[in-house]
């Protein structure tokens, strides 16, 4: 299920619901899968304020009622507790302009609790800052299209409506990975590392698989965003995401067995020794665009996953990510 500017909600694992604002009234205007299983069916037109009026809001990084937030278009963080066998929701609002948005709904024990001032913090810095980004690229390429007919960049924007959606499941990562798991599916890593490398924009990086790689008990999805993010943490900061990419060697990524683990290395730029012990914590990035949560959310799964991480430095350079079960 999509919305009027083509973003698929389904996508998202949690549930969620697109709006746009008539007159004073935040309506639904489409619903994901995960939403409907979740919720009493509420059809699409009917006011947001309907699963508001379900469920109480306990907390809230805003003053204002979660309507009021939706008509001024505020990024705000909900608590919500449960009514009617539903809940309790830890809740998002992701405006993204000309009176449309999203709110997205997480099972709330799952989730770092509003008690938790830093991280919700952060988690609203992310939602308000890091998305606004792509949503105004996004919308400057629809209007720079509306009024020239050109549909290249309609091509940006769908750029931005990826980057949208990588923050929103990195976002839902982390407040999904706080608790240990009890995982009982047998994850090859050879397949998720093909499935990860498949997800990512490679941007002519070459990968190397080595053989003997382990089968491990996991969450399958957790697995593979383990492996695009190292995949991607090492494109976007290697010779292959620099600005002279066209004119400069590609990284080249390796992944192979441990003893007790597995390990993925790469020959790019590498990671300065002073700043090993802070790559992981929230919020560190050595982009101007990047959310600092890319590396934490490595860290958290595997913790979650009760295994062990450990960054080292390669004797011929780059970086090298090792993981232990």
């Amino acid at each position: 299920m999509t919305d009027a500017c083509g973003v698929t909600l389904d996508d998202v694992p949690d549930p969620m619901l697109a709006y746009t604002t008539e007159g004073d009234t935040p309506r639904i205007t489409a619903t994901n899968d995960a939403f409907e299983r979740t919720f009493e069916p509420i059809s699409a037109g009917q006011p947001v304020e309907t699963v508001f009026d379900r469920c109480s809001v306990v907390n809230s990084t805003a003053e204002e009622s979660p309507t009021t937030n939706l008509l001024r278009g505020d990024r705000v963080s909900l608590y919500l507790d449960g009514g009617g066998g539903e809940g309790p929701f830890f809740a998002r609002t992701l405006p993204s302009g000309d009176e449309t948005g999203y709110l997205v709904f997480s099972d709330a024990e799952e989730c770092l609790g509003l008690a938790e001032g830093p991280a919700i913090g952060q988690v609203s810095s992310v939602i308000s800052h890091d998305l606004r980004n792509p949503l105004d690229v996004a919308k400057a390429h629809l209007r720079a299209a509306r009024e020239t007919g050109d549909a290249e960049h309609f091509e940006t924007v769908a750029d931005a409506h990826d980057r949208m959606e990588r923050i929103i499941r990195d976002v839902l990562t982390m407040t999904r990975a706080q608790t240990p798991l009890e995982p009982s599916d047998e994850v090859p890593i050879e397949v998720a590392v093909a499935e990860a490398w498949e997800s990512v924009d490679t941007r002519g990086a070459t990968l190397d698989v080595q053989s003997g790689l382990p089968t491990v008990t996991a969450d399958p999805e957790q697995v593979r965003r383990l492996f695009e993010n190292l995949f991607r943490n090492a494109v976007e900061h290697g010779p292959a995401g620099g600005e002279e990419a066209a004119n400069r060697e590609t990284v080249t990524l390796t992944v192979g067995a441990l003893e007790d683990g597995f390990y993925v290395t790469d020959d790019g730029t590498g990671i300065p020794p002073d700043e090993t012990e802070v790559v992981f914590e929230r919020g560190y990035s050595t982009r101007d665009d990047g959310t600092g949560l890319g590396l934490a959310i490595i860290d958290r799964i595997v913790t979650a996953h009760g295994w062990e991480i450990a960054l080292t430095t390669p004797a011929d350079g780059g970086a090298r990510f090792e993981i232990r079960l």
